[in-house]
């Protein structure tokens, strides 16, 4: 079992400071490779399913929080407004209200929808210290959001099509649910009412959570009923994982919100020529970064899919003569795409270099026989030495395992 609080430090991935704050850790370049990996893979898997990126700021008026109901609803976990002139700008405690403001910043027709956004986009949360913990728990986090507006007849498709890709990424991670639960109201809740948590009215709650039941139901999976977990403005799928203590946390999450477009007075021009209200699902794929960084550290142990590792290839002379060629090696390899250390001799025995990077999942020992022949053999991971072969297929073959979103470094 690993605690990625210590094993994060241990392999130089993240640490904090007391003079920056605490639950605002930072990535070190080990820990920044991980980080752009897994911003690059989701990109490209939001890509190929339709979504469109964009960007917006991390600040907003009080007055967009107000009409959105986060300032309402989820104030004590907001930062205090900030005095900017005569206006009141706030951190913002989530994306969803600006990716509201994107849509309607167009006029939109029946034929777009669905339109998918997609941003990997820093929020902020005024979480108390006595929470906060590692990667897991932080103040400042990076989220992998998106949000879909569609038809209400195309609502089940999306969301649906929301937990392929979810469960996809977590295939591709390496990683395993601990359970998935269908957040709902509280029993007995008074919803839309005045001091109710939950604002809208009971139809559309009744809709939405019909909605997420029949996409658990299509997709197979067991669930559990989560009275009281529901977001504010609506029930929602949250996919569930442990860390190393068996404590429970939300990662990834499905949405459907009636609330928020009613509020933003968000429209499309359907088939009739009139006025139409979208629905709006939001889904975070891997959720937080930080959060998904500290669960694949305590799931691999360091030994990540090669296609994650910040250290892809460690390339070893045996001695200060084969340094040179070493060096040419590791050139060829990043040309490639590879991300790549060199191990040199000065730094101890083979076998201590060996250990020291035992979490690369290849390794390339380069001794006189190498210089002479051009020949390479990778060492794996798991100790299987492969068979030699050029330099240049060694390189290509290299390349394309760790192109290929597998949670195996496969020797042969």
């Amino acid at each position: 079992m690993f605690d990625h609080r210590k094993l994060g430090r241990e392999l130089g991935l993240f640490d904090s400071d007391p003079l920056i704050g605490a639950g605002l850790p930072y990535l070190l370049p080990a820990g920044a490779a991980v980080r752009h990996a897994l911003e690059s893979y989701v990109a490209d898997l939001e890509r190929r399913a339709g979504y469109q990126q964009v960007y917006s700021p991390v600040l907003g008026k009080r007055e967009l929080y107000e009409i959105s109901g986060h300032w309402s609803h989820y104030s004590d976990d907001m930062y205090p407004p900030m005095k900017v002139g005569e206006e009141e700008v706030v951190l913002r405690p989530s994306l969803c209200p600006h990716h509201a403001l994107i849509y309607r910043s167009r006029s939109h027709s029946y034929r777009e929808l669905p339109i998918r956004y997609a941003e990997l986009g820093g929020m902020y949360r005024s979480e108390l210290s006595g929470v906060l913990g590692g990667l897991t728990r932080v103040r400042a986090i990076q989220l992998n959001d998106g949000h879909i507006f569609c038809t209400l007849d195309q609502v089940a498709d999306e969301a649906c099509a929301s937990l392929d890709l979810i469960l996809r990424a977590y295939d591709d991670l390496g990683l395993g649910p601990s359970r998935f639960l269908l957040s709902l109201p509280a029993e007995n809740a008074r919803i839309g009412e005045a001091g109710s948590k939950y604002v809208g009215d009971q139809d559309s709650w009744d809709r939405s959570a019909a909605l997420l039941r029949s996409v658990l139901d299509d997709a197979g999976v067991a669930y559990e009923e989560a009275p009281g977990e529901a977001a504010f403005y609506g029930p929602k799928i949250d996919i569930q994982l442990e860390d190393v203590a068996g404590r429970e946390y939300t990662l990834s999450t499905i949405q459907v919100d009636f609330h928020q477009p009613a509020r933003f007075e968000l429209e499309y021009i359907g088939a009739d020529g009139n006025k139409h209200r979208p629905v709006m699902v939001h889904r975070a794929i891997i959720g937080s970064l930080e959060r998904v960084i500290a669960q694949l550290i305590e799931q691999h142990g360091g030994a990540f899919p090669a296609w994650l590792a910040p250290v892809q290839v460690v390339v070893l002379p045996l001695s200060d003569s084969e340094e040179e060629y070493a060096a040419q090696i590791a050139r060829r390899a990043i040309d490639r795409g590879l991300r790549v250390e060199v191990a040199h001799a000065d730094e101890g025995t083979l076998g201590a270099r060996i250990r020291e990077n035992r979490h690369a999942p290849y390794q390339l020992v380069i001794g006189k026989r190498e210089v002479a022949s051009g020949h390479l053999a990778v060492r794996y991971r798991d100790g299987h030495q492969g068979d030699p072969a050029g330099a240049a297929d060694v390189l290509e073959y290299l390349s394309f395992h760790c192109r290929a979103k597998s949670c195996q470094s496969l020797p042969g």
